[in-house]
């Protein structure tokens, strides 16, 4: 798929908002209305190597499950995740997260999704709906992102350990 692009100003300086965002266990916060069932992949969830398993709540999704894995954390500036999702995870997936600081203590956060489908029936279901739903879910999550840094609510759950 072609990469999908959302971006969000946020009122905080970018350090705070790249600890954040660099912490595995506060994404459950901003994106559990699509992405459920949060479990960390290893028991520090900061750094890199940090991850996380989750389910992506879609319609008629019957392999929903998905990872990733952070695979490059440049301070403060960028967050690269490299992942699988779909039918035995076989479709490879890349996540990055670049801050620029804005005027004042601004933060503009650009969030790229991009996927490598290898079946043409995988790149079927991305080309029937998958761009839009990522977008309109991404999107959403940004802002509660804001939400979250700026005014602190709309707090979701934090993700744990499997079995934890």
């Amino acid at each position: 798929m072609d990469p999908v692009t959302v971006n969000v100003t946020i009122a905080r300086p970018r350090e705070d908002v790249f600890a954040y965002l660099a912490d595995v266990a506060n994404h459950p916060e901003f994106t559990d209305h699509f992405l459920r069932e949060w479990r960390l992949t290893r028991e520090d969830s900061s750094g890199r190597g940090a991850g996380g398993r989750f389910r992506m709540r879609r319609r008629l999704d019957r392999f929903g499950w998905g990872d990733f894995t952070l695979a490059e954390v440049e301070a403060p500036y960028r967050i690269v995740a490299r992942g699988r999702a779909g039918k035995m995870n076989r479709i490879r997936t890349l996540q990055t997260f670049t801050l620029t600081p804005g005027s004042g203590a601004t933060t503009r956060v650009e969030w790229t999704y991009e996927t490598d489908p290898p079946l043409p029936s995988d790149r079927l279901l991305e080309a029937l709906g998958g761009r839009g739903w990522i977008r309109r879910n991404h999107g959403r999550a940004l802002r509660r992102l804001r939400s979250i840094l700026e005014e602190d609510r709309d707090r979701g759950r934090r993700a744990t350990l499997a079995g934890g």
